[in-house]
């Protein structure tokens, strides 16, 4: 009886770390220089890759925005339902190898996701140019 409980014990707490430290799901985009709240961003994984789409534009003045300043094949489309993160691949506790668009400004850069050591509701996102790179904190949307 104690070996059975010991088990689903020790099956519990693996399952639910495992779960929590996840970055597939919802996120919010916050701004990392307005503090605002951009949209939201579904982060799944397909084929062995992270992805990740704009599911959600925040502000109602800009849901039928389009990528103006992208360039190839997202130029002029609607930013919602735009896949901006692309093909990141996970190294120990950190996703990186693909890339994150900017559809502010329409630039792609390489990207870091990790989350949070202390808090796994919050995502840092990194995008890199060379050695130089900028990053935002972003939020899980948790019903």
């Amino acid at each position: 009886m104690m070996k059975k409980i010991f088990f689903s014990t020790v099956f519990f707490i693996y399952f639910a770390l495992t779960f929590a430290q996840s970055i597939k799901g919802e996120w919010k985009t916050i701004d990392d220089e307005t503090g605002e709240e951009k949209s939201i961003v579904t982060i799944y994984e397909k084929e062995g890759q992270i992805y990740g789409k704009i599911i959600e534009i925040l502000n109602p003045k800009k849901k039928n925005s389009k990528c103006t300043k992208c360039e190839g094949k997202y130029k002029d489309k609607p930013i919602l339902g735009m896949l901006i993160i692309d093909g990141l691949s996970k190294d120990d506790d950190v996703y990186e190898g693909g890339s994150v668009l900017n559809p502010s400004n329409g630039k792609v850069y390489k990207c870091r996701l990790k989350l949070d050591e202390d808090n796994p509701n919050q995502l840092q996102v990194r995008g890199y140019v060379a050695f130089f790179y900028k990053t935002q904190y972003w939020q899980r949307i948790i019903d």
